[in-house]
């Protein structure tokens, strides 16, 4: 594909396949973590500790800096990200896609939360203030969607050798935030687990939105393009014989 051509995006297929593979792995771990009354897995007491034996100042005022990054960057990564994705659609509309979609993906990961009703690792061990439940991450999945999004945007918007980078660095934004999370005692691993696939998931979902919304604006654009005919009619809004309009 030449520079400047645009990534029409995966198909549907691939999407929905995409999506129900996110959606059965996330359930799983979900149920891994009830199966066992929300206990905190064997895994999960072995990487906490750990994550208290090693800490050292320089690492716990990084670990807060990135994990900061989920609640206030992370949407304007978001908008970003949605305002490449759906053009040729106006920037503002993009933009605004991209909020509501984190501040959607949020309220997703806050139901599930209450849903699942796991406690947090114990208060004494944390280093930053948290509340609400544990599974999934709030900020791993707001991380994670607000990367995904972006990635989308950098799907059609760029086609360069800046892209892999860009990416790459997405990527490891997302996953230092939930390792980071795990490191700052306030967060069980599978929690950080789940709020990554959850993450994932919700992207998935955006890009098929993104394609329906490129779609109708496409179809829009074409019907005021068109020249009007005799009757003062649009050429693409006569209905054709055996056709619709």
């Amino acid at each position: 594909m030449a520079d400047g051509d645009e990534d029409p995006g995966p198909p549907v297929a691939r999407l929905i396949g995409l999506a129900v593979s996110l959606a059965v792995v996330l359930a799983a771990v979900i149920v891994w973590v009830l199966a066992d009354h929300l206990r905190p897995t064997a895994w999960d007491a072995s990487l906490h500790e750990a994550g208290l034996d090693h800490r050292a100042a320089g690492l716990t005022t990084v670990a807060v800096a990135v994990s900061a990054s989920s609640e206030y960057l992370a949407y304007v990564v978001a908008a970003l990200g949605a305002a490449l994705a759906l053009r040729p659609r106006p920037w503002w509309f993009g933009a605004l896609a991209g909020v509501l979609v984190l501040a959607a993906g949020q309220g997703i990961r806050v139901a599930l939360a209450a849903l699942v009703g796991r406690s947090r690792p114990p208060e004494a061990d944390w280093e930053m203030h948290a509340a609400g439940f544990s599974m999934p991450s709030g900020h791993t999945a707001t991380a994670t969607l607000a990367a995904g999004l972006l990635c989308l945007g950098l799907a059609r918007g760029l086609r360069n050798a800046w892209r892999p980078g860009i990416v790459a660095a997405l990527v490891l934004w997302a996953v230092l935030d939930g390792v980071g999370r795990v490191y700052l005692g306030v967060h069980w691993p599978t929690d950080v687990v789940a709020g990554w696939l959850l993450g994932a998931l919700l992207t998935v979902l955006a890009a098929g939105l993104f394609a329906r919304l490129r779609t109708a604006g496409d179809e829009r654009g074409s019907r005021a393009a068109a020249p009007p005919d005799r009757s003062g009619r649009r050429q693409a809004d006569v209905p054709r014989p055996g056709g619709v309009a």
